[in-house]
């Protein structure tokens, strides 16, 4: 018999498929080679960390080991929605560990930049994947991400939550 998700609780994702005792949960595996596939990101990066499901496909990843299941608040940071037809990442995340990403970073001007922080959508040339992308800036010389965008149809479309978005024009 299957367990079933608890939305109050934090559980640690399995290791491996075989590991799943939740039907739909993600596993470490999966999270781990989504986040290489897509971005770059080398699994290695994600040594010392672990991945928590709480409610349906909330994913967040903790610096460190907790015993599972575990009744709190918070454990680390949201990493990712899973349980929809496309994984997405979160801002804090791909503001954490996007500057090791290689692959789907869209470079934007200032110009682009700020209208990104700003929540706007703007018709832009890609020549890459369509879906999630990490939108970047340089700053002070080095590529910085910004969050989190959807490139589609030629616009991306900025996923800066409106609590964060900033009118950068100055």
């Amino acid at each position: 018999m299957s367990e079933t998700n608890d939305g109050q609780r934090f559980d640690r994702l399995p290791a491996t498929e075989a590991e799943r005792s939740v039907e739909g949960r993600a596993t470490r595996e999966a999270v781990v080679d989504f986040f290489a596939d897509r971005f770059g990101i080398p699994p290695e990066t994600f040594d010392g960390y672990t991945f928590w499901e709480k409610g349906a496909g909330k994913i967040w990843i903790y610096g460190g080991q907790a015993p599972s299941p575990v009744e709190i608040e918070a454990i680390g940071m949201t990493c990712l929605r899973t349980r929809q037809e496309h994984w997405k990442p979160t801002t804090d995340f791909v503001q954490r560990f996007g500057r090791v990403a290689t692959d789907c970073v869209i470079d934007l001007d200032r110009d682009q930049a700020r209208r990104f922080a700003a929540g706007e959508d703007q018709e832009l040339e890609w020549d890459g994947d369509w879906g999630y992308l990490i939108a970047a800036h340089e700053v002070a010389g080095e590529e910085e991400p910004l969050g989190v965008g959807l490139y589609v149809h030629g616009e991306l479309r900025s996923m800066v939550p409106k609590g964060r978005q900033r009118d950068l024009e100055s």
